[in-house]
């Protein structure tokens, strides 16, 4: 059964730097693994790699290539599309995320019903999702 979401920061520190997760998000994730359980991500996410590869100023150490490959080999990885009920639910969020990938995001986790592993202080104090700092 799919219980989290990771959003693309919780992701890249997964795949690149584990050690930067907090001690409750290392814990579910080799939880999962242990268990070999699915997790998820939003497409969103997918479109926030490549643009930070894009740009310069936004450029992950090591670059996305081998997070992209990564997603690529985990089968446990599920990757959510936005749908019409996502899209319904941006709409309906009010103005407390300005950032059009988080509220993607956030929408994506509340319409599946997911725990969001965030480190993203405008997401937390949002309080519009259940979430694992």
């Amino acid at each position: 059964m799919l219980r989290f979401l990771l959003d693309t920061n919780a992701l890249v520190r997964r795949i690149t730097e584990p050690k930067r997760l907090s001690r409750e998000q290392a814990r579910i994730l080799d939880d999962l693994d242990a268990q070999n359980r699915p997790f998820a991500i939003s497409d969103m996410t997918l479109l926030e790699l490549a643009l930070k590869q894009a740009v310069s100023a936004h450029r992950i150490r090591g670059g996305t290539q081998p997070i992209f490959r990564a997603l690529a080999d985990n089968s446990r990885c599920q990757i959510l599309p936005i749908t019409i009920d996502i899209a319904l639910e941006i709409a309906s969020m009010g103005d407390g995320l300005c950032d059009p990938a988080d509220r993607a995001i956030v929408a994506t986790a509340r319409v599946h019903n997911l725990k969001l592993l965030t480190s993203d202080r405008r997401i937390i104090d949002s309080g519009l999702v259940p979430v694992i700092e």
